[in-house]
């Protein structure tokens, strides 16, 4: 019994350490909710983030979210006294960031150590090692439905693999095909187990309702994008975003691109920022970054069948689509309808502390960008091209805790499939105007 307890301690003691050396960078930083009314608000509020390199977590929705910002020390108070001149209300989201990042460690590791059983990894934060271990194994054990491809080496040399799940190997043009991804911003750990789970459930998982998602529709699951910047958000720096690239002629203390503006639809013009520090740093050119080329090279490889990409960020609660510089695909009435389809589907089943799915263009619900992921699959010719803002359940933000991941899993799953079956009558008119 002492034995056991002692390892207990030491355990502990090796978590504690690790994590506080995560998070100390973010010593004396804090968060706030910021109530924004109008658009006049939301400039101001832009304005601050880009003069004051703020860290924006979400921009909220008018009147109905409030937007949440991490500011450090000293900016503080320049920040809170621009919102109070301008009559913007706002308050603590979080005093102590600090605090709160090692809280959620601790609440992972006491998750961890309470399951009986090795934690599936649908069912936690897995780390990179992990998910390929995971697709590695469904690969051997179902070799008739799914097949692992490396897409190739991030900028540290992981290799970036994903799923091709299919009852015929992707020769079937009459299939319409769904392609979704995780983790292209690494912090947002939450989007991980939400591909896992959607593989298990069209793999191992499989139940008789779903049988029709499978022979129907060919799918293509990225768990993550992003997997040196994921690693380094587990071991380093728990709030990074961007990828790892590093180019010593353009800085040599900053790291990385935000991926997600690095695709070549209006790049670096709106929305970004020309300081390579920058969160929504685009980089020195469109595709700069290998995981952004990847996403780009499946498009294309599969473009004449891919019906529906999901982008799968966090959080927000949020069904986006194109175009993020406020206009309109010529078909956003049906990316409207397919959208509004997967929101009332998780609706109907999630929490009373989330809030319902909000659908719509982007750049009217949020805020214009340039650059983005969703825009460039749209706009290089898949007809259903989405962002999903995954919730946080009210009040976690980054922060979700392991005991909701089964509820966030399924009511996104939920979603998922509402939008595959919504998505497969335009593939078939699509298909048959070819024949």
């Amino acid at each position: 019994m002492m034995v056991t307890k002692l390892v207990f301690v030491v355990v502990a003691l090796i978590f504690e350490l690790t994590s506080a050396g995560k998070n100390d960078v973010y010593k004396g930083f804090t968060v706030h909710g910021v109530k924004i009314r109008d658009q006049s608000d939301l400039k101001i509020l832009k304005e601050l983030v880009s003069n004051l390199d703020l860290d924006v977590w979400s921009y909220g929705f008018f009147n109905q979210r409030d937007a949440i910002i991490m500011v450090s020390q000293e900016n503080k108070t320049k920040f809170l006294s621009s919102l109070d001149d301008n009559g913007i209300d706002h308050y603590v989201h979080l005093a102590d960031v600090v605090r709160a990042l090692e809280d959620h460690d601790e609440e992972i590791s006491k998750w961890r150590n309470r399951r009986n059983e090795k934690t599936v990894s649908f069912e936690d934060y897995p780390r990179y090692a992990e998910v390929n271990e995971y697709m590695e194994r469904l690969a051997v054990e179902y070799p008739n439905i799914v097949t692992l491809v490396n897409a190739g080496p991030s900028f540290e040399g992981r290799d970036i693999k994903y799923l091709k799940i299919s009852t015929t190997n992707f020769t079937d043009a009459s299939k319409p095909i769904y392609f979704m991804d995780g983790a292209m911003h690494s912090r947002e750990w939450v989007t991980v187990p939400v591909t896992l789970y959607s593989i298990h459930r069209l793999v191992e998982g499989l139940i008789q309702e779903d049988r029709d998602l499978l022979e129907q529709v060919d799918w293509i699951i990225l768990p993550i994008v992003n997997p040196d910047g994921y690693e380094f958000s587990h071991t380093d720096e728990r709030l990074w975003r961007r990828t790892r690239s590093f180019r010593p002629e353009i800085s040599t203390v900053c790291y990385g691109v935000d991926a997600n503006r690095n695709f070549n639809i209006s790049f670096n013009t709106i929305g970004v920022s020309s300081n390579p520090c920058s969160n929504v740093y685009p980089g020195p050119e469109p595709f700069s970054e290998v995981e952004a080329q990847y996403i780009r090279d499946i498009v294309y490889e599969h473009l004449d069948r891919i019906q529906l990409y999901l982008n799968i960020h966090s959080y927000g609660n949020m069904i986006l689509f194109g175009y993020d510089d406020l206009t309109f695909p010529p078909n956003a009435v049906d990316l409207h309808y397919v959208g509004s389809v997967m929101g009332a589907a998780i609706d109907t089943v999630k929490l009373s502390v989330s809030p319902h799915y909000v659908v719509g263009n982007g750049a009217f619900i949020l805020y214009a960008v340039s650059g983005s992921a969703q825009d460039y699959v749209q706009f290089a010719g898949v007809p259903f091209s989405y962002t999903l803002e995954l919730p946080e359940f009210n009040r976690y933000d980054f922060r979700v805790p392991p005991a909701y991941i089964g509820q966030l899993n399924m009511e996104t799953w939920r979603g998922i499939a509402a939008s595959a079956r919504a998505s497969v009558p335009f593939y078939k008119h699509r298909y048959n105007s070819r024949q």
